[in-house]
């Protein structure tokens, strides 16, 4: 026996060379070119005679940059008779220190760093730069302050949640962009006045009464009659017509045509309840409703700040006592003397009180409410003798 018969004969060379078969024959089977009865690939005259090599796919490093953060935008306000820096702050979840770090550079009065700061000096018609809901920290003020964006008032920010996107009105190229308009939830603090303002639409029974009362004992108030109640029933065209007849008494205002959530509303939406009511009702009372709108059920957002200013109103008119008189006392509401109590206890200089030409006790509770302000020292005026409107 030669060496090379002994080799093949060895257990290992054995086993290398069956090994090496069975791979054979498993590669064959796997590409076709061989098939056994019962194997997984059926005979096909289209399959190819060879196996083309799929090259594998070379993974190179994707190189992403994340979005860049927009940079916060700075907003327009004008301000009103009667503002002060803490007012605008709390309107716009700012504080006043900040409010004066920003518009230092415009206004010297309002740098903190100055020896002439005075940040109660601002002046009606000022128009201030700020951030919404942003503070600075006054170990790193801005430097320079900003200038006033007048270019372009209307912040780039996202509409707020659940604002429909064409809720907010965006000024065309060629128009002047929309200053937002104000939300004033009460006058000067320092001042003697209060300014009664009677809502009407819904409930109106006891509205010509009231007026009646008012003319009677010579009291300034500001009525907000929706479209509909105001100019398509019997008792509101009296009332216009009363409020007409006085206009040394009344201001009007605009309370919308038909009382809804200006929050769901488009900016055309908005614009159309308003511009409707003025329309019908500017006739009767002689005299626009201008500049003055009160949203139904006191709902606002920056939306319709924007819609309301682009229709033509500038004053979004809240409140800081509001009587609730629209509520049955059957359903809780209040009782002739809850509602002089609560006004004996809130009144203030400035103060804005909210109560209804429809109100349960509204008529009966205005004695009280009258002897309440003067007992104060307290005088009822119209919102534009408030603000020298």
């Amino acid at each position: 026996m030669t060496t090379s018969t002994r080799g093949l004969g060895s257990p290992a060379v054995t086993l290398s060379l069956a090994a090496f078969l069975v791979s054979l024959v498993v590669l064959a089977t796997a590409t076709g070119l061989v098939s056994f009865p019962g194997g997984g690939h059926p005979p096909s005259s289209n399959r190819p005679s060879a196996v083309a090599a799929v090259p594998t796919p070379t993974l190179e490093p994707t190189l992403g940059y994340p979005s860049p953060t927009p940079a916060p935008t700075f907003m327009t306000y004008r301000v009103a008779v009667g503002d002060t820096l803490s007012s605008i702050a709390r309107q716009f979840g700012t504080t006043p220190r900040s409010l004066s770090w920003w518009n230092r550079g415009t206004y010297p009065s309002l740098d903190p760093e100055s020896p002439a700061y005075d940040p109660n000096a601002i002046k009606p018609g000022w128009t201030l730069v700020l951030l919404p809901g942003t503070t600075v920290d006054d170990e790193n003020p801005p430097s320079p302050s900003p200038a006033p964006p007048s270019a372009s008032p209307l912040p780039s920010a996202a509409a707020p949640s659940g604002v429909p996107p064409t809720a907010s009105p965006q000024p065309s190229a060629s128009s002047t962009a929309v200053v937002p308009a104000n939300v004033i939830t009460h006058g000067s603090l320092t001042s003697s006045q209060v300014a009664l303002t009677l809502d009407m639409g819904g409930r109106l029974d006891p509205a010509v009464d009231i007026m009646n009362w008012l003319i009677a004992h010579q009291v300034h108030a500001t009525i907000f009659p929706t479209g509909a109640a105001g100019t398509t029933t019997t008792q509101g065209e009296t009332v216009l017509a009363l409020a007409k007849a006085h206009p040394e008494l009344f201001d009007v205002g605009n309370h919308s045509w038909s009382h809804p959530d200006f929050t769901t509303l488009t900016a055309g939406q908005m614009a159309q309840q308003i511009t409707s009511t003025e329309a019908a009702v500017a006739p009767l009372v002689g005299t626009t409703t201008k500049p003055w709108f009160r949203p139904p059920y006191g709902a606002w957002n920056d939306a319709v700040r924007y819609g309301v200013a682009a229709a033509g109103w500038r004053h979004i008119v809240m409140w800081d006592i509001d009587t609730i008189d629209w509520k049955p006392e059957s359903d809780g509401g209040p009782t002739t003397a809850t509602i002089v109590a609560k006004i004996q206890a809130n009144a203030q200089g400035g103060s804005i009180v909210l109560m209804h030409l429809g109100g349960y006790h509204t008529l009966d509770a205005l004695p009280g409410i009258l002897a309440a302000l003067q007992a104060k020292s307290l005088q009822p005026v119209t919102l534009g003798e408030m603000f020298g409107q």
